[in-house]
C-alpha cells in the first residue's frame, strides 16, 4: 500500500475499534482505489474517500417489547445512513443476534457502492437489531416490529431513507413494520420495499437477489464463450437468496447440490430439483424448520452439522463447477477457497454480502477464476427495490416479465461497468477492482459536484 492508504487505514482502525468487518470492507475498497488515486490525485486532495467512510448519520435506539409470557424484553435498534450523494438512503434491515454497529457499518459501506453500480438513483444505508425472530411467535414478532418502527419512523421517508429486508426480515416483518409506519405517519407511501404484492410490492422482488447473482454469473461465463447449463453448483444458505438462486439455476439447466442453514448443510448428489426446492421452501418459509429435515425426507442426501471449532467448512469441499455463497459474511476462508479450487470451481458469484474473507479472495484472484464480489453479484435485490420505488411513485405495477427483463438488463449493465472499469485501470478480468472503482467514481464525482457537505 502507498503511504496515503496506510495512514488512511490506520485512522479507520483507530476511529472504529473492535469493528473488524468494517475494517475489512474498507480495506478492500482502498486496495482497489490505489489504481485510481495514481491517475486522479484530485480525489485524494478532496478527501472523498475519507468522507465516504464516515456515515452521514448513525442512529441507535432501544426497542422495548413484551413477549408472550408478559416479560419485558429490550433490544437495540440501529440505522446507518451512510451516503446520500446519488439518492435517498437505501438498504436493508437485519434482525439477527450478531447485529452490532460494526457489522451494520460494513454493510452500509458496501451498500453505497452496490447501489451506485445499479445505475439507479439510490444512496446507501443499512440497519437492524440484535433481535432474533427465530422461535418467536407471530404475535411476538409483531410487537417487536411495531416498537422498532415507532422509533425508526422518525428518521425515514420515501424521499429520505427507504429500508428493505435482509437476514431475519422477510415479508412478515416488512408487513408489521409498514403497518405501524402507516399508522404513525398517517400516509400510504413507498417508505419500505419488499412489501406484499397486494399493497405496493413488486413482482420478482423476493427472487431478485438470487436471480441477479445467477444472471451475473451467466454474464461472466459468456466472456469465456461458455454457459451455465450442465454445471454443478454449490449454494450455501436456505433463505430467500439461496432459494431463488437454486430456482434460477434449475431454469437455466444447471444443478445445485447443496443448501445450508446455521446448524449444518445438506448435499444431494442427484441435484435439488424444482420439486425438491418446493419442499425446502415450504420447510423454511412456512414451517420454519431446519434443513436437516431434508435429509430425513430425501433418500440419497446427506446432512452434515457444522462444527464451530473447525477451520474449514465441508460444504465447500464438494466437487462442483460453480459456487454461490448466499448465507452470511466471511463464510469462506482461505482453506475453503483452496478446497473449492481443488474441487473444480471456476465461477464464484456472491449472493451474500462479503461472504469471503480477504485471504479467501486472494486465493480466488491468484487462481484467476471468475470471481464476482457481492457488491456486484448481489446487486439485483436492491435494483428491484429501486424498481419497486419507481412503481410506488407511479401508483402502478409492472408485470413479472417487465421486472425480470429490467433486472436482467441491470445485471448486464453492472457486469459491463465492472469489466470496463477494470480494463480502464489496467486490471482486465478483475471484478473486485472493477466493482469498487466503478461504484466509487460515480459516488465520488457526485460528492464533489455537491460541495463540501
Amino acid at each position: 500500500m502507498s503511504e496515503y492508504s496506510e495512514q488512511l487505514m490506520a485512522d479507520v482502525v483507530a476511529k472504529n475499534p473492535s469493528e473488524p468487518e468494517f475494517h475489512q470492507a474498507v480495506q478492500e475498497v482502498v486496495d482497489s482505489l490505489e489504481l485510481v488515486f495514481e491517475q486522479h490525485p484530485e480525489y485524494k486532495s478532496a478527501r472523498v474517500l475519507e468522507r465516504a467512510i464516515e456515515p452521514e448519520r448513525v442512529i441507535m435506539f432501544r426497542v422495548p417489547w413484551m413477549d408472550d409470557r408478559g416479560a419485558v424484553q429490550v433490544n437495540r435498534g440501529f440505522r446507518i445512513e451512510m451516503n446520500s450523494a446519488i439518492g435517498p438512503y437505501k438498504g436493508g434491515l437485519r434482525f439477527h443476534p450478531s447485529v452490532n454497529l460494526g457489522i451494520l457499518k460494513f454493510l452500509a459501506f458496501e451498500q453505497v457502492f452496490k447501489n451506485a453500480l445499479t445505475t439507479l438513483p439510490m444512496g446507501g444505508g443499512k440497519g437492524g437489531s440484535d433481535f432474533n425472530p427465530k422461535g418467536r411467535s407471530d404475535a411476538e414478532v409483531m410487537r417487536f416490529c411495531q416498537s422498532f418502527m415507532t422509533e425508526l419512523q422518525r428518521h425515514i421517508g420515501p424521499n429520505t431513507d427507504i429500508p428493505a429486508g435482509d437476514i431475519g426480515v422477510g415479508g412478515r416483518e416488512i408487513g408489521y413494520m409498514f403497518g405501524q409506519y402507516k399508522r404513525l405517519a398517517n400516509e400510504f407511501s413507498g417508505v419500505l420495499t419488499g412489501k406484499g404484492r397486494n399493497w405496493g410490492g413488486s413482482l420478482i422482488r423476493p427472487e431478485a437477489t438470487g436471480y441477479g447473482a445467477v444472471y451475473f454469473a451467466q454474464e461472466m461465463v459468456k466472456t469465456r464463450g461458455q454457459e451455465l447449463a450442465g454445471r454443478t453448483c454449490l449454494v450455501s444458505g436456505s433463505g430467500n437468496v439461496a432459494q431463488y438462486t437454486v430456482q434460477k439455476l434449475n431454469e437455466l439447466g444447471a444443478t445445485a447440490v447443496t443448501m445450508s442453514d446455521s446448524s449444518g448443510y445438506i448435499h444431494d448428489p442427484e441435484g435439488i430439483t424444482p420439486e425438491k426446492l418446493e419442499w425446502i421452501m415450504e420447510l423454511k418459509n412456512v414451517r420454519r424448520g431446519r434443513i436437516s429435515e431434508y435429509a430425513e425426507w430425501m433418500r440419497g442426501s446427506v446432512y452434515t452439522p457444522f462444527d464451530a471449532s473447525a477451520s474449514q467448512n465441508p460444504l465447500w469441499a464438494h466437487e462442483a463447477d460453480c459456487a454461490f455463497p448466499s448465507a452470511t459474511q466471511n463464510e469462506i476462508n482461505a482453506e475453503d477457497a483452496k478446497n473449492m479450487i481443488k474441487g473444480g470451481v471456476t465461477v464464484v458469484s456472491e449472493g451474500a454480502n462479503m461472504p469471503t474473507t480477504a485471504d479467501g479472495v486472494g486465493v480466488f484472484m491468484q487462481a484467476k477464476i471468475l470471481y464476482a464480489p457481492g457488491k456486484a453479484a448481489n446487486a439485483g435485490g436492491v435494483a428491484v427495490s429501486g424498481l419497486e420505488m419507481a412503481q410506488n411513485s407511479m401508483r402502478y405495477s409492472w408485470t413479472r416479465e417487465e421486472v425480470d427483463n429490467r433486472l436482467q438488463m441491470i445485471m448486464a449493465d453492472v457486469h459491463s461497468s465492472c469489466v470496463e472499469a477494470a480494463e480502464r485501470f489496467g486490471t482486465p478480468g478483475n471484478y473486485v477492482n472493477g466493482a469498487n472503482i466503478a461504484g466509487f467514481l460515480k459516488v465520488a464525482d457526485s460528492m464533489i459536484d455537491q460541495g463540501l457537505v
